[in-house]
C-alpha cells in the first residue's frame, strides 16, 4: 500500500459555491499537504446522485431510521411532521430532498491525494451535521444546519461539502465522478520534507 497516495473524493455542494467558499476549502485541504489531483466545476444530474447516494431499500431505512432519531431527539411526531413514520418512506424523502438540493446549482468536483487523504478530509471538513461540527473545521465555521430545520423545510442539509467515508468509497466515488485521463500526477514541493 503506497500511503502517500491515498485519494479521496470532494464535492463542494451548491451551497459551498453560492457562498463563495471553493478557495477556502481548498486552501484548507492545500495547507494540510494534501494536493489537489483533479478538479472541476459541473451540474449534476438525477441519474448520477441516484448512483452517488445510494437509494437500495436498506439505505433508504437507515435514511430514515436517523431522521426518526432526530425528530425522537427533539420530542417531534414524525407523522404530524411529515405524514408517515415508515423509515423506508422517511428515506425516499430524504432522498428526494438531498437529490434536489444537490441539482440545485453548480458543484465543484475534486480528487484529493496524501498521506491519509480520506480520514484528514473528513477532520477538515467536520460532522456531517453541520450544528454538531468542531469550529476550525469547514462545516463549524460556515454553517449551522440541523436535521431538524432541514426536515422542517423539506430539504437536504445545507453542509457545504461532501467527502468520501472510507477508502472503498472514495475508490467507488471517484470512478463515479471522474475518468482516469482527468486525474493528474505531481510532487509537491515539501513532500519529501513533510513526509
Amino acid at each position: 500500500m503506497k500511503l502517500k497516495e491515498e485519494q479521496t473524493l470532494v464535492l463542494i455542494k451548491p451551497d459551498g459555491v453560492k457562498r463563495g467558499l471553493i478557495g477556502e476549502i481548498m486552501r484548507r485541504i492545500e495547507q494540510r499537504g494534501l494536493k489537489v489531483i483533479a478538479l472541476q466545476m459541473f451540474q449534476a444530474t438525477k441519474e448520477q446522485l441516484a448512483k452517488h447516494y445510494a437509494d437500495s431499500e436498506a439505505n433508504l431505512k437507515a435514511m430514515g431510521d436517523k431522521t426518526l432519531a432526530t425528530y425522537q431527539k427533539y420530542d417531534l411526531d414524525a407523522v404530524k411532521e411529515i405524514g408517515t413514520n415508515d423509515p423506508v418512506k422517511i428515506g425516499k424523502m430524504v432522498h428526494g430532498w438531498i437529490t434536489d438540493f444537490m441539482t440545485s446549482g453548480p458543484l465543484v468536483k475534486m480528487v484529493i491525494q496524501g498521506l491519509h487523504a480520506v480520514e484528514m478530509v473528513r477532520k477538515l471538513v467536520g460532522n456531517t451535521m453541520p450544528s454538531q461540527a468542531e469550529m476550525g473545521t469547514v462545516r463549524g465555521d460556515y454553517s449551522v444546519d440541523s436535521a431538524v430545520l432541514a426536515n422542517a423545510q423539506k430539504r437536504g442539509i445545507r453542509n457545504l461539502v461532501h467527502a468520501s467515508g472510507n477508502i472503498a468509497e472514495a475508490e467507488t466515488e471517484i470512478k463515479l465522478w471522474f475518468f482516469d485521463k482527468e486525474i493528474h500526477e505531481y510532487k509537491r514541493a515539501e513532500e519529501d520534507i513533510m513526509f
